[in-house]
Order: C-alpha cells, then structure tokens, then sequence
C-alpha cells in the first residue's frame, strides 16, 4: 500500500438516508409492513416525540448514500476534491474507500469535519461495523480522530461553539456566508431523503461536495483564528482556491452552480 504524506487534511461529509430494513427489523418486527411505510411510521414517531420540530432519523439507523471529500495540503492549500465510488456510490464500497483512506493511504492526516462527531464519525463507525471492516488506529489510537481534544480530528461546529458551551444556531449554512461562500443554495440537508426516493443519487452527490468546500473554507478562516494562518495568506489560498474550481468544472460538474454563487469576504458592520 503507497501511503500518500503530501495530504494532510481530509475535509469530508457524508450524506445519509434511512435504512427501511433496518427499520422494520428492529422497530416493527412481525409486522406486515414494507420498508418505505416503516420509515414513515417512524418518522413521525419522532415527529411526535419532538413536539413537532423534527422527524430526523438517529444516526444508528441510517446508510451513507455520499462521501466526498477534500484533500488539504499541510499550507493549507486544496490538492483535489473526490466523491468516493463515483458514480456508483455503493455504501459498502464507500465505506470501504473511507477506511482505506483514513487507515493506510493518508493515515497520518487529520479529519476535518463540521459536526463530525455528532454524526459522521458514528455513522461510518457503524458502516465498519456492519461489513466488517477494520479501523484499528481510528480505535487504539489515543490520539485518533475518537479523541475530543485531540489533533487527528477537527470538527469545527465542536470547536467553534465552545464544545457545546453554546449552540451553533445557523450552523455551517451560517458560518459559510459570513465569508462570502454560498452556503445553502438549492439544496437543504432534510430533502435527501426525498431526492434519494426519486433516484437522484448524484444530485445528492453535488450537494455533498458544496457542503465539503464550504466546510473547507471555514476550515481555512479558523487556522486564522489560531494563527496558523495569515489573514492575507487566507485570502490567497481562498483566491487560489476559486482558481481550482473554475478550472475543474468539466470534470466535476457540481463547482458550476458553486462557483455561480460565489462571494468574496465583505465583512459588516
């Protein structure tokens, strides 16, 4: 295994939906009730539980239908953007291209996600899980991306707010705009569902990866924050950046409608 030491961050998200076996399996056993019903009953249990403010499906009984991913150099500077198993985007072998990242081709790079720990890690976690796949630094290593405080996994919702001291009303949608990227554009995280039920499998796909270059230029403004960079350095690389993404446009689609609503930094007031 060639082992890649020029990537020093994996910016990364994952898009999920509801697993209908799993569901019926564990929620409604013996029941004569199909998959997509059991996710709907389900649904609308939690509807219920949460006085009406959300139907969302626990982590523990979801799949990943999206992986992607940015590779950062240690300048901070973007080496490329990838979905895994495109264009098939077959959980299994997501999964499996997941770990083999995490665990032998960049294992000396760090994570960086946006509440990662509140979902993405358990949910690829429980993917090892159910096919079998090993993840043994991730779990021995007391300085691996398990550790809160640790360096081998950023997640900035939990950095940013303090380690949940506070909430972080807005979330990246929020953070994202106030540097002048899209954040949220035609998208929003509760229609993946609906989009997968109607087999848009790669608009999903380009959702994923907006969210994963938002996540990474706010990566950038906290390295700021912790004087790992300089503002006027920040700014090259965001320059630079937009560079990549206007020259890589044929050959993944989904930086067109990003880069349709891009904003430079403007700060107010």
């Amino acid at each position: 295994m060639v082992r890649d030491n020029v990537v020093k961050y994996l910016v990364f998200d994952v898009e999920s939906v509801p697993d209908p076996k799993l569901i019926a399996m564990v929620r409604y056993k013996g029941e004569d009730i199909d998959g997509r019903e059991a996710v709907s009953r389900y649904q609308k249990e939690i509807l219920d539980a949460s006085g009406g403010t959300s139907d969302f499906v626990p982590v523990t009984f979801q799949y990943p239908v999206s992986i992607c991913i940015a590779k950062v150099r240690a300048d901070f500077t973007l080496v490329d953007l990838v979905c895994l198993d495109d264009p098939d985007f077959r959980p299994d072998e997501m999964s499996r291209l997941f770990w083999l990242g995490v665990e032998e081709v960049y294992d000396s790079a760090s994570l960086v996600t946006f509440n990662g720990r509140g979902f993405d890690i358990p949910l690829m976690e429980l993917m090892a899980y159910r096919y079998g796949y090993s993840a043994k630094r991730h779990f021995k290593d007391k300085y691996a991306a398990r550790s809160r405080y640790g360096t081998k996994h950023i997640d900035i919702q939990d950095w940013l707010s303090n380690y949940n001291a506070i909430r972080m009303n807005g979330g990246l949608n929020l953070l994202a705009k106030l540097i002048g990227k899209p954040g949220k554009m035609q998208t929003r995280g509760d229609e993946v569902y609906s989009m997968f039920l109607e087999g848009r499998i790669r608009e999903i796909n380009d959702y994923c990866i907006h969210d994963v270059i938002d996540t990474y230029f706010v990566f950038l403004r906290t390295r700021v924050l912790t004087g790992e960079l300089a503002i006027v350095r920040e700014q090259e690389i965001v320059r630079s950046t937009k560079n990549f993404l206007e020259e890589n446009q044929e050959r993944i689609p989904a930086l067109r409608e990003y880069l349709a609503n891009w904003g430079d930094w403007d700060p107010w007031p």
